[in-house]
């Protein structure tokens, strides 16, 4: 008896600091008039942000541009930053100011003038990944980097009761134990705690190519697993607005 009462106190605990040790994430977005003004950005993130926040112990930060970025008429940067707590997002910005050779590397981006930005607007998301995914994953794929396609998704709830039915769906639901049984190489499922349209989750999934994202999907559309849970009652309506967003890597990117 005393065996076992050790071993679910074991399982219990595992199990709290599993949910109380997950990543947070920081998105930016950056919006461009310009090629030039993305240009810019790009080199100051490559040559000075980068290497300072890799010396404050932050890896494997992703970089994407949407699918068909060149020819938009607006062009955008997703800056994907993982976070151990909310603690690591302003402690960066503060070490960021008193690195010197950081300041010197980024001062083009740094000094822009007031009538030549380097972008005409940024958008910030904070998240906290999901509790049956606790950590990011850089997925495993062996496609040309220039062919990877990301898919950023984005589930705005109607209210916070469905909102977080949602939530529960890729948790206790199985939504996210069938999209790794189906091979979707997830790079994170997060609930969005601070953002522009709330409330709201995110998630991140990765294919070799458009063709192997699109057979993939065909696959979750027509498993078992997936007409089941999706025709459960009490997930009816979890979803009032759905974006999907299809992004590339850059050539400078960690993912």
């Amino acid at each position: 008896m005393r065996k076992i009462i050790c071993l679910l106190s074991m399982l219990l605990t595992t199990q709290l600091y599993a949910q109380n040790n997950r990543d947070f994430y920081f998105i930016k977005l950056y919006h461009f008039n310009e090629a030039n003004q993305q240009k810019i950005t790009e080199t100051y993130l490559q040559q000075a942000w980068l290497p300072a926040v890799h010396k404050k112990g932050i890896k494997q930060v992703g970089f994407f541009t949407p699918v068909g970025n060149d020819t938009a008429l607006q062009k955008k940067l997703y800056v994907l930053i993982p976070l151990s707590s909310l603690n690591d997002l302003y402690q960066m910005d503060d070490a960021l100011q008193k690195d010197e050779e950081y300041l010197k590397v980024a001062a083009p981006y740094l000094n822009a003038a007031y009538n030549q930005p380097t972008y005409n607007r940024i958008e910030t998301f904070v998240l906290r990944a999901f509790t049956d995914m606790p950590r990011m994953e850089k997925p495993v794929l062996s496609g040309p980097v220039q062919e990877r396609v990301y898919e950023l998704r984005s589930y705005e709830g109607a209210t916070e009761k469905l909102y977080r039915k949602k939530v529960e769906m890729f948790n206790q639901g199985g939504e996210i134990k069938l999209f790794k049984r189906l091979s979707f190489n997830a790079v994170f499922y997060a609930e969005v705690l601070s953002g522009n349209r709330m409330p709201n989750l995110m998630y991140m999934t990765s294919f070799d190519n458009i063709d192997e994202r699109n057979k993939h999907w065909k696959a979750f559309g027509d498993d078992p697993e997936w007409k089941r849970l999706s025709g459960l009652e009490e997930y009816q309506h979890t979803v009032s607005k759905l974006d999907i967003i299809l992004l590339h890597p850059t050539s400078y990117s960690e993912f």
